[in-house]
């Protein structure tokens, strides 16, 4: 069956001939935010303000992944919604609005803001307004939905419908309803392609520091109600992508497939790794690096050891892993070390043809992912290049890392894959 692409960011979505999904795979366009199809993106800032835009997110992205005392009531959602990394845009209702969402491994609800909406966060595009839509329909609190979504809460009025919040480490947070309505995509080799009955989470009460043209989050955790879950057997459990390296002037953008893509999940190149179980994130057992000779152990555990996210740059370490990993990289790098002009990498060299990179092998629990010096160096300013991994006590195996793979999930099998591609020749 023919495929499908989906661009993502400024959909010009046809109002005729749309249709249920019947493919088993499709294709989406990623578009990074600080890519100049990104409505985040600023024309008068240089390219390495917005390296440091995007070191100091995934500084501040542990303080919102993780978990935190929530109030009885309350849906637990592990995201930040001004951290995410990539884009995407979609439909909802009936007649469709367009929306822009950020898309994220680390959330696990589709929500937007809603009229009425009291207090909202500045947001450029019209707000959806689920009265407008014919499809529209409340979430009963009876619902098996309502039920499989933890913690979730039964309005006072008579309508006894589903309700969420969704608190932040920052303190804000989203409410509203948990719904029901027609999630819809546009594809570029057919006709829209159209999911009725979706659950979303219509926000009325939004405090987030977000704006400009985004309105929310696309989940695709590892949650019953995010867009994987909702999905479900129409793609197998299963999604992938290809991200391109950071601020790349390739014209083409990162793709998310959807479905059983086989040259992520049965190509001999591929190697895979057991997903562990968990409810918010899609959580991994790395075991070591390997620095040429060298080998920097990383404790196991049986609920995984790091998190895989699409929303941070760099790759955070425990400050003991991490400590250990800089020595050897060091030891593995002739050249003399020099200062991060704004302080904040601690392993920094000036950038040279002659600059020898190591390759840094991580040893996942049946998975050596080589990585390449596109994947652990970042030029931070003019002739001054980084280790792109900072010492944390959140591990998150962050998106540069994952440059130039395709990386497929298997959620049905809690199987992950890696597999070294060119993602410009997509």
């Amino acid at each position: 069956m023919e495929k499908l692409y989906l661009p993502l960011v400024f959909l010009f979505l046809c109002l005729s001939g749309i249709s249920h999904i019947e493919a088993l795979s499709f294709d989406v366009e990623l578009i990074h935010r600080e890519s100049p199809k990104s409505p985040f993106y600023f024309s008068t800032e240089t390219h390495f303000q917005r390296v440091t835009n995007a070191i100091r997110r995934s500084i501040n992205r542990p303080n919102y992944l993780k978990q935190n005392p929530l109030l009885p009531n309350d849906v637990e959602s592990n995201v930040y919604a001004n951290q995410g990394e990539y884009l995407m845009s979609y439909s909802i209702g009936t007649p469709p609005v367009k929306t822009l969402g950020i898309v994220d491994t680390g959330s696990n609800i589709i929500w937007l803001q809603c009229q009425p909406c009291n207090p909202c966060y500045k947001q450029t595009s019209p707000i959806f307004d689920p009265s407008k839509s014919k499809t529209y329909r409340y979430l009963p609190c009876t619902s098996n939905k309502c039920d499989s979504t933890r913690d979730t809460s039964c309005s006072t009025n008579r309508r006894k419908n589903c309700q969420y919040t969704i608190r932040y480490g920052d303190s804000s947070s989203s409410r509203g309803d948990l719904s029901l309505d027609t999630f819809t995509l546009s594809s570029t080799r057919g006709s829209p392609i159209r999911l009725p009955n979706t659950v979303i989470g219509c926000g009325h009460q939004n405090t987030l520091v977000f704006q400009g043209d985004g309105s929310g989050i696309v989940g695709i955790g590892n949650g019953p109600i995010s867009l994987i879950a909702q999905l479900g057997p129409s793609i197998k459990g299963k999604f992938s992508y290809c991200l391109l390296p950071l601020f790349s002037q390739s014209k083409v953008s990162s793709k998310l497939i959807f479905g059983d893509n086989n040259d992520a999940f049965a190509s001999k190149d591929s190697v895979s790794t057991p997903i562990i179980p968990d409810p918010d994130f899609y959580r991994l057992n790395l075991l070591s690096f390997t620095v040429g000779d060298t080998k920097v152990e990383f404790q196991s555990s049986s609920n995984g050891n790091i998190i895989i996210d699409s929303g941070t740059t760099l790759t955070l370490l425990p400050s003991n892993v991490y400590s250990d990993l800089e020595s050897a990289v060091a030891s593995a790098i002739p050249s003399e070390r020099i200062e991060d002009p704004s302080g904040t990498l601690s392993l920094c060299y000036k950038s040279s043809t002659n600059l020898d990179i190591p390759i840094i092998t991580a040893n996942f629990d049946g998975a050596d992912v080589k990585l390449k010096a596109l994947n652990t160096f970042v030029e931070v300013s003019e002739g001054i290049t980084c280790f792109a991994f900072i010492p944390s006590s959140f591990a998150i195996f962050g998106n540069l890392a994952q440059q130039n793979f395709l990386i497929g999930y298997d959620v049905t099998n809690q199987v992950l894959t890696f597999k070294p591609k060119d993602c410009s020749k997509q």
